[in-house]
């Protein structure tokens, strides 16, 4: 309680006050840099889009910084993944920024993964923090799905035709023709990532199982002992004898994660870490969402060896 009361008094002499929607260009702030293209790439010019976290940075264990809760404050739309994601810093930069069209159930508030027709990995049971980092909505790296990114962004051009109805046209006609690129582009890397179904990989964090289940990859275990936990000495042992006698070659590893424990099981097993990209602006040359797939295509195939 304390630090969220210093956070909203260091903030609040740099605000000022918030009504109405913007005059001209409509200002949206959102979270990840995947957002942050789907949002550019469908309002075009009639949106001004600042991206709060980096591509090379963990989503889970974002600083939140005064400065952000400015940009809110000025916002006409955020757009959040959702399924908490988030949780552990967005819920403060909307407090402190005292914007009511961006807070829950504001006209300017959008959860993307609303768009969502399935939500992988929702916890039956009860979650505790002995399971690691588990999220009790579902596992929310389904922008890793670029099925979904498409789902995203029709969401996006909705809830802009709303705020901005003088240029709904604009919007739709951004959005049609987005639509028809990113899925040109699917089938294209459907066809390049077929040799890969039915691959057994293991991954660092639990984070790739919507580009696997998208591309038919088969992930067996994780180096992480559980999600955001280091791996033990003898879960990486056991790791390690098991990706042996399975013949596992590959490890897919976020450029953001720590890649020590990854190299080291790879040196054991003679698997190939693919290090690849998790999010746009994730590597150099990773401008956008259409770049993040054309890379990580390219990496797993050229990791996989075939």
């Amino acid at each position: 309680m304390k630090r969220t009361l210093l956070f909203i008094g260091l903030i609040a002499s740099l605000l000022g006050s918030s009504t109405g929607f913007s005059k001209g260009k409509l200002q949206v702030v959102a979270t990840l840099p995947e957002l942050g293209d789907l949002a550019r790439q469908v309002g075009g010019d009639q949106v001004e889009v600042f991206t709060i976290a980096k591509g090379t940075q963990d989503p889970h264990y974002l600083e939140a910084k005064p400065s952000f809760s400015v940009k809110l404050n000025r916002a006409d739309l955020l757009i959040y993944s959702g399924l908490e994601l988030e949780i552990g810093w967005l819920p403060l930069l909307v407090q402190g920024a005292r914007n009511p069209k961006v807070v829950a159930g504001g006209p300017g508030e959008l959860n993307a993964s609303k768009a969502l027709d399935r939500i992988l990995e929702v916890p039956t049971g009860g979650v505790d923090r002995s399971q690691g980092d588990i999220h009790p909505l579902g596992n929310p790296h389904y922008l890793l799905d670029p099925r979904n990114g498409l789902r995203v962004a029709n969401l996006i051009a909705d809830k802009l035709k709303e705020l901005d109805p003088a240029n709904a046209a604009v919007y739709e006609q951004n959005r049609a023709g987005y639509e028809q690129k990113l899925k040109a582009k699917i089938a294209e890397w459907e066809k390049a990532a077929a040799p890969l179904k039915g691959l057994e990989v293991v991954g660092y964090h639990k984070m790739w199982e919507y580009l696997a289940d998208w591309l038919g990859l088969k992930l067996v275990d994780y180096i992480e002992n559980k999600p955001g936990i280091p791996a033990s000495p003898q879960h990486k042992m056991e790791l390690i004898k098991m990706m042996q006698e399975k013949k596992i070659s590959m490890i897919l590893l976020a450029t953001y994660n720590p890649p020590h424990d990854a190299e080291e099981v790879a040196r054991q097993t003679g698997a190939k870490v693919a290090t690849i990209p998790a999010a746009v602006e994730g590597e150099p040359g990773v401008d956008t969402y259409l770049d993040l797939f054309d890379h990580i295509s390219k990496e797993l195939l050229a990791a996989s060896g075939k």
